[in-house]
């Protein structure tokens, strides 16, 4: 694993439940352009909530979503069952959800403070 992903990871293990966060304010909180990249890490979590056994360990990639507040991308999948069940663990946070877009984004959408952003 990268140290860039590391970092991520971290960074994303902040995001309490019932709130969401974007690629690009990861990105942007960990000095990064590399957007895509973020998306990659989210698609390859080893630590996502359905697949670790240790909850400290968890990473909640399911509260990463598109900046539009559109739901994203969910195991590597941008519809089907994979996005069904990203949407229901988000309304089971109390995420109101509405044909694939969060309602009231700008109430859910959680932004890392300036004034401790991680570097790499």
């Amino acid at each position: 694993m990268t140290p860039l992903a590391q970092k991520t990871y971290e960074l994303l293990k902040k995001v309490p439940g019932g709130r969401v966060t974007t690629y690009k304010a990861l990105a942007d909180a960990l000095g990064t352009k590399a957007y895509r990249a973020i998306g990659q890490f989210m698609r390859t979590n080893p630590y996502a909530f359905e697949a670790c056994p240790e909850p400290r360990r968890r990473v909640p990639c399911h509260r990463v979503v598109a900046s539009d507040g559109t739901i994203g991308g969910f195991m590597g999948k941008s519809r089907g069952a994979a996005i069904q069940k990203k949407i229901q663990m988000l309304r089971k946070e109390g995420i109101k959800i509405e044909c694939g877009k969060i309602l009231q984004f700008d109430h859910a959408l959680f932004t890392f403070t300036p004034l401790n952003p991680i570097r790499h």
